[in-house]
């Protein structure tokens, strides 16, 4: 297929470089400032020189991004709040050309779910969100496979900064404030971690989960009971692990409830998962619980989720 990526990050980055060996090809790509359009396909090497050297992709706007000729609009642009723009945006001119959408932005399912349903309804095209969930850990598609009704409860470790810092801050008597640092410069935690520490990603992650298990109710993160790590003391971490324990930020959905907050957890759970790994666990009606654990970010981790989705269109 033919792919437009709006989004010059890791995600986006890794789609363009990973296309051809799926089978696709990329026809144009957008930052926020300016576009690369080649109906025969861009180059991506020259692209990201481009992109590393002058600080933009192309010379075309990124409106020509979505004009141009594709099969299927990725949307990696960050996630945005409240309104969800400008990748709402991006999606909704897609869908009205009856275009494919594939989403590895969090802010259009977890707060505009409904319209982008709507919007989905009256287009040709299908929208595909496997990304927004776990990077590379199929969560969404295992959803799919057994059917909403059968899913009872999802509930995991979602955000690999939160876990490193919670991991380090247990394993070496280490306090927030230090592995904070540590996790920054290895590029682990954002300069602003204030998403991931506060618990807002994992919450919009489980967000978009509670969309997809209860069709007909819409949930938003206002929805969400969510608590983070930052005012969490060392010394919670070592009373826990006196008593055979250790504490992760754990997200949970169960019927219309949505939380995530620090969890007291065995040592030996499975949710007890090390340094940046995510595991979700999901609670079946007939199947019991089931594991899914792997990479939940990074650039090549969650673009196979990307092309997965691409994958399922017709």
């Amino acid at each position: 297929m033919n792919i437009a990526v709006m989004g010059a990050g890791a995600v986006g980055t890794a789609v363009l470089e990973l296309a051809a060996q799926y089978g696709h090809t990329v026809t144009a790509m957008a930052d926020s400032s300016s576009a690369a359009v080649d109906p025969d396909g861009l180059d991506p090497a020259a692209v990201l020189d481009r992109k590393s050297s002058e600080g933009i992709v192309g010379d075309a706007d990124p409106e020509d991004a979505l004009d141009a000729s594709y099969d299927v609009l990725v949307e990696a642009t960050p996630t945005t709040l409240g309104d969800a723009q400008p990748g709402f945006g991006y999606l909704e001119a897609a869908l009205k050309r009856d275009r494919h959408v594939v989403l590895a932005n969090k802010g259009p399912v977890a707060e505009r779910y409904g319209d982008l349903r709507d919007l989905e309804a009256d287009s040709e095209g299908e929208v595909r969100f496997e990304a927004t969930v776990g990077g590379a850990i199929p969560v969404l598609s295992t959803i799919e496979s057994f059917g909403p009704d059968q899913i009872t409860t999802v509930r995991g470790v979602l955000n690999g900064t939160a876990n490193f810092i919670l991991s380090r801050m247990q394993n070496e008597g280490l306090s927030y404030e230090h592995v904070l640092a540590e996790a920054q410069d290895l590029g682990v935690a954002e300069a602003d971690p204030s998403f991931d520490v506060e618990g807002t990603d994992a919450a919009l992650k489980c967000v978009i989960v509670a969309n997809v298990l209860q069709n007909g109710k819409e949930f938003t993160l206002d929805d969400a009971t969510v608590e983070g790590i930052h005012e969490l003391p060392a010394s919670a971490l070592d009373l826990a692990d006196e008593d055979g324990q250790t504490i992760r930020l754990v997200g949970e959905v169960t019927g219309d409830t949505v939380r995530v907050g620090p969890r007291l957890i065995p040592e030996n759970s499975a949710l007890a998962v090390s340094g940046t790994q995510n595991i979700v666990q999901f609670e079946t009606t007939y199947a019991g619980s089931l594991y899914n654990s792997g990479r939940g970010a990074g650039g090549p981790e969650t673009a196979t989720a990307v092309f997965a989705d691409i994958g399922h269109l017709d």
